[in-house]
């Protein structure tokens, strides 16, 4: 059975690594403001693979400017370190941008 983290533990761990992360009721919550529906879809998208590729599948809600990410790990009624891994590889992924169009406010997503 895998071992599901305390609220402080979660708190802590956020605050370390994913402070645009939060949690919320059982889940690691992550809200991404998107510049379109195109790029809501691409989002959704890169989302679905990174999650096909952990086993482990996140419940996303898709709206024209954002995609809501909710995190948690069911079979274990909470949250494990494989919610911590599957969030810190889409946070890398969404945020990417080559390194020379590394603007502040990002070319698809806001890095908020």
């Amino acid at each position: 059975m895998t071992t599901t983290e305390t609220d402080a533990a979660v708190q802590e761990w956020l605050a370390a690594n994913l402070p645009t992360w939060r949690l919320q009721k059982s889940y690691l919550l992550r809200v991404y403001k998107t510049r379109s529906w195109r790029v809501t879809l691409l989002v959704a998208n890169a989302i679905g693979f990174l999650a096909e590729a952990a086993d482990h599948h996140p419940e996303l809600i898709l709206n024209y400017p954002s995609v809501e990410v909710h995190l948690e790990t069911h079979s274990a009624g909470g949250i494990t370190v494989k919610d911590y891994e599957l969030a810190r590889k889409i946070e890398e992924t969404i945020l990417w941008l080559p390194a020379t169009q590394a603007a502040p406010s990002g070319k698809w997503v806001e890095r908020t």
